[in-house]
């Protein structure tokens, strides 16, 4: 889950031994800390010194003969001399660089799925994830069958401006015929330097082919891609935050600022989904609720000198607005620190599920033929003290899989006004939403993409739908969607029939199944779900999926996200806790229940 977070400048230095020969290397510049999807780039220029014992820059650490630089010299060596063999003799192509990569990624997969190689040909990709920019005509992309289509175009960029909906196929690429690539091959296509133009031949669903020259533009995917005020009565804000990119503070301070010019007296943020980012950039959120030179997080490793402690850094832009913060079990990392922070200096309640229990730190090195290794160097603590971290990479079980922290292992902490609070589990809510699950059968029609081809064909003939927050699925329009799947195949399995068919295997194992053949068939006829049955009976659950689709089309992100809060349990919630004396109950730690 996951994701990155980067920030800092910390000193020190790395050694790699080759044939028994210790080369130690500093850093003359500053590099930058990340934890989980993105990194920045590094500008280092290194400085080698050779020799069988060192110390660097003053006792920073010491590379003592206790050390197992035989056994790493040693085993270099070996798979050296097994690569070199492997080329040579190996009765097929070997591929060199993907033989290399493959034995690279699973010996970095042993250690935890944060230290990454990342070679030069993902660079534009590691650039996104650092930015969330990237060049190109600013379209998600899916693949339907032998077909790619645009899938969603972003709001005010190049596909959006040429007139090109969800659902149109991409039949040509600069002259290249799309039908058989992966989607990733035809993003390559599509992306390039800004200012650079590509010609696409695109298909609408009954029209002719036609030819778009579109030039790409540098395209910044927005970290707060929803702000609004959605309780005008009780004046709260709403803040959607779906990254921690460079420009994250800055788009949640922007946001902040515009909805308390509206009228805002209580702010919601929202994080579920949010799977990290840089840590720089979460200081500086938090930073937006709380006073200067409070501690925010601290990062403790393997190396001392590298641990480092941030703290805001400027006066608030509000200390004292009610918040609420949104948790999920994939906010991770980032996510984790803010909401952690703010739970634990009593700033704000957090609201949702337990969430995902990241709190590991990576570094990005910088390698030959500008390839970089990110690498987990240490674990991160939060106000309290705690470290969230929930998976223990280091031991496993003698099936090599990675196990919880031990539950005897989990301590409790205090948060400044006393209340308990957790390690080794993510952050647990102070309010927990109990979010129903949507119904199988919304699974089965999402898989095949009923949702969205019943949302093309609807756009077709409808030119415009009035606004966002105001559309609904009425009976007609329920009905046309009943019609349209009722002769398209999709299945799902329900709890109920997947323990069904472990019955079935049970029996037929143990030899019982034969005797009670027929009545094992009427219980499988009657646990099967009925497709008619349950589009009438999860008509509610089936409405809230293709409303926000069909939203979408006209309304993009920002209108999907309007649709979705009209319905969402979790800011009906943060309402009736900013508008009623709970949310003081909760902070002062006297509240009851969850």
């Amino acid at each position: 889950m996951g994701h990155f977070v980067a920030a800092g400048s910390p000193s020190g230095a790395s050694y790699l031994v080759i044939r028994g020969v210790v080369m130690v290397m500093t850093p003359s510049h500053k590099t930058r800390i990340n934890m989980d999807k993105q990194t920045t780039r590094s500008t280092a220029k290194w400085k080698l010194w050779f020799g069988g014992l060192a110390v660097v820059a003053g006792g920073a650490f010491t590379i003592s003969a206790g050390d197992s630089y035989f056994e790493i010299s040693k085993n270099l060596e070996i798979f050296t001399e097994l690569y070199k063999e492997l080329n040579i003799y190996y009765v097929d192509d070997t591929q060199p660089g993907k033989l290399m990569k493959t034995g690279i990624d699973a010996m970095l997969n042993s250690l935890d799925p944060y230290t990454t190689y990342i070679p030069e040909s993902d660079m534009e990709d590691y650039r996104f994830m650092t930015t969330g920019q990237y060049g190109g005509i600013g379209a998600l992309i899916k693949r339907q069958d032998d077909k790619v289509l645009i899938s969603e175009p972003y709001e005010g960029y190049p596909a959006e401006k040429a007139g090109l909906w969800a659902g149109d196929e991409i039949v040509e690429v600069d002259g290249k015929k799309i039908a058989g690539l992966n989607t990733e091959e035809v993003s390559k296509l599509l992306k390039g330097q800004a200012g650079s133009t590509v010609n696409v031949i695109m298909q609408r669903q009954g029209m002719e082919p036609t030819t778009h020259v579109l030039t790409r533009e540098e395209i910044k995917i927005p970290d707060v891609p929803y702000k609004g005020m959605i309780d005008p009565v009780g004046m709260v804000g709403y803040i959607k935050l779906n990254s921690f990119t460079q420009t994250a503070s800055q788009e949640v301070r922007n946001a902040m600022k515009e909805l308390k010019d509206e009228g805002a007296t209580k702010m919601i943020l929202d994080l579920r989904g949010n799977g990290g980012g840089l840590l720089r950039e979460a200081v500086n959120i938090v930073n937006l609720y709380v006073p200067k030179n409070e501690l925010v997080v601290e990062t403790k490793g393997r190396i001392p000198e590298w641990d480092k402690t941030y703290k805001t850094l400027s006066e608030p832009l509000d200390a004292e607005i009610p918040l609420v913060v949104l948790v999920d079990g994939q906010s991770a990392s980032a996510s984790e620190i803010v909401s952690g922070a703010l739970q634990d200096l009593d700033r704000g309640v957090i609201i949702g599920e337990r969430t995902f229990g990241k709190g590991l730190v990576q570094q990005t090195r910088d390698l030959y033929y500008n390839s970089k290794l990110k690498v987990t160097v240490a674990k991160y603590y939060i106000p309290s003290g705690r470290c969230i971290q929930k998976l223990d990479y280091a031991h496993r079980d003698s099936a090599g899989t990675v196990q919880e922290v031990k539950e005897e292992t989990i301590a409790e902490f205090k948060t400044r006004n006393g209340r308990p609070v957790f390690d080794g589990r993510g952050i647990l809510p102070d309010v927990d939403v109990e979010d129903p699950e949507l119904a199988k059968v919304v699974g089965g029609l999402y898989t095949k993409d009923l949702f969205f081809d019943f949302a093309t064909k609807y756009r077709l003939t409808h030119a415009e739908i009035g606004p966002a927050e105001a559309f609904a699925v009425d009976d007609a329009l329920y009905q046309q969607f009943v019609d349209f799947v009722k002769d398209k195949e999709f299945s799902y399995d329900t709890e109920t029939m997947a323990a069904f068919k472990e019955l079935e295997e049970k029996a037929k194992k143990e030899r019982y199944y034969e005797h009670a053949k027929a009545q094992m068939e009427a219980l499988q006829a009657e646990l099967a779900p009925d497709r008619s049955e349950e589009l009438t009976r999860f008509r509610s659950d089936i409405e809230e999926v293709l409303r926000n689709e069909i939203v979408a089309r006209y309304y993009f992100q920002t209108g999907r996200a309007k649709a979705g809060l009209a319905t969402d349990p979790y800011v009906k919630s943060s309402i009736d806790l900013l508008n009623g004396p709970r949310y003081n109950e909760v902070l002062a730690g006297t509240a009851q229940g969850k």
